[in-house]
């Protein structure tokens, strides 16, 4: 029989030199070069281990003169290096002992009187490789731990079925101000903005997490009640055989409130410089058209009944031209810059669109939005919006019919734009200019956008953006 040839070194704990006798013959029938370190007592036993000395296994023998049974195997399991298997020899047969001994720590459990080379042989190979595999997975766990514990990024984990918490990281705990204990007895639902939970619902309630990888930006509340906007990114886990999702969560209030400053400066610059060249266009050229249309006149009396046909169609050009100029200025420079208010504003751009009556249009504007103080920057961007999508609306629509509603709910002003034309794959456009434009000035404002479009269904856009407290509703002066 060909014999084990690996350096294995054993340290048998057993008080019976006979039970000794056979082990030793045992080790050495099947292994080549066994090396056997003998322990009488428990006493002894400590004292080997605490010389540090590499084991390959341990075989234990539960009744020692000075230690026994339960309080044995933990002080041994305590005493021995992490890696290095205990495999218990005994003459008892208690089976409930042999389970609950392996629940302790010890690799198997063996019965002297039924102990055979072969029997011991391959309890400790088994051991050994159990013992590896154990060690592998505690030390991936505690890297897995390490990671989680110690990222400078807000983590969790959760179930998907419940939305209850199952693990958080410190970095999540000082973020959101909870204790462990109060996060762990909270569901995802707890932290999540009214309005982003029956987003989640629908997305995290299927048959979820067999998808993968998902990452959305919505808004959480801290313990103390403060919003704050957070990219959230999450990946399905197996823990323990069950499927959870991992999150990481970063908080970009800082970043989402400097790229409203900088988009709202930009804005301003356009709109500064729009408002100029409406300005000049308005003050100066449709000024230099009168003249000319002044000077035009002076000439009449001196033409011929011939030329008259030649003056009439030059002055009508003048008279366009300082018309089209005019609603040039206007859109660019719209009223709300003025004294008007938002629904003559919409009135006066809805005009200026409909040249020769192409469009049956319908403006409706809610008794809300009258009484309400609206900010003047916030009027000019639905302003915008409107403005952005009747473009849309001539250039590609074929519309007939556009509506414009525009309503005060629940503190949010909400304009619906629809039209009855061609309508769309809205799949297909939504990285468009003009649709990136009308959104970019929705979020600019926290708000929400929607558009809805197929071909033969014309086209709905939403926008739904939250008032400031102070835009209470007063009432209309007669």
């Amino acid at each position: 029989m060909t014999k084990d040839k690996k350096p294995y070194k054993f340290l048998v704990i057993e008080d019976n030199p006979g039970d000794f006798v056979i082990v030793e013959e045992f080790l050495c029938e099947q292994i080549l070069n066994p090396g056997i370190v003998h322990a009488l007592n428990y006493k002894q036993a400590a004292e080997i281990l605490a010389q540090a000395q590499d084991f390959s296994v341990i075989l234990l023998d539960l009744s020692l003169p000075d230690n026994n049974g339960e309080k044995l195997i933990n002080e041994v399991l305590q005493l021995a290096p992490a890696h290095c298997p205990i495999i218990v020899l005994t003459g008892y047969t208690d089976a409930e002992f042999g389970i609950k001994s392996i629940a302790l720590g010890v690799m198997d459990y063996l019965l002297k009187d039924e102990l055979t080379a072969t029997s011991l042989y391959k309890s400790i190979i088994y051991s050994i490789e159990r013992k590896h595999h154990i060690s592998e997975i505690r030390a991936s766990e505690k890297r897995y731990s390490d990671l989680f514990n110690l990222s400078p990024q807000p983590m969790w984990v959760f179930d998907t079925e419940t939305f209850q918490f199952i693990q958080v990281n410190n970095a999540a705990l000082a973020l959101y101000g909870y204790t462990e204990e109060e996060f762990l007895k909270m569901t995802l639902m707890d932290i999540k903005h009214a309005e982003d939970i029956s987003d989640a619902t629908g997305k995290l309630g299927k048959p979820y997490p067999g998808e993968g990888f998902i990452k959305s930006a919505v808004m959480h509340h801290k313990k103390t009640g403060e919003i704050m906007d957070v990219e959230v990114y999450s990946t399905p886990i197996i823990l323990n055989d069950k499927s959870y999702r991992s999150t990481i969560v970063i908080d970009i209030t800082e970043k989402k409130l400097f790229e409203q400053k900088l988009i709202r400066a930009i804005i301003k610059t356009q709109e500064d410089e729009r408002y100029e060249i409406g300005g000049e266009l308005h003050d100066n050229v449709c000024q230099i058209l009168a003249a000319s249309q002044l000077n035009l006149g002076m000439l009449k009396e001196h033409l011929t009944a011939a030329n008259m046909q030649w003056y009439d169609k030059c002055r009508q050009n003048i008279i366009l031209a300082a018309e089209e100029i005019r609603n040039l200025s206007h859109r660019l420079a719209p009223a709300i810059f003025d004294d008007s208010n938002l629904e003559e504003a919409f009135g006066i751009l809805l005009h200026s669109f409909n040249i020769g009556d192409r469009y049956k249009i319908l403006l409706n504007v809610d008794d809300n939005v009258k009484k309400a103080i609206i900010p003047m920057d916030l009027q000019l961007n639905l302003y915008r919006i409107l403005q952005e999508q009747l473009k849309n609306i001539m250039k590609y629509s074929k519309a007939e019919m556009i509506e414009v509603d525009v309503i005060i709910f629940n503190n949010k002003i909400k304009m619906r734009i629809s039209d009855d034309g061609i309508g769309f794959n809205s799949n297909a456009v939504k990285t468009g200019i003009g649709i990136a434009n009308m959104r970019r000035r929705t979020e600019l404002f926290s708000g929400a956008f929607n558009l809805d479009s197929s071909p033969g269904n014309g086209c709905v856009i939403i926008t739904d953006i939250p008032l400031p407290e102070n835009c209470h509703a007063i009432p209309i002066k007669n």
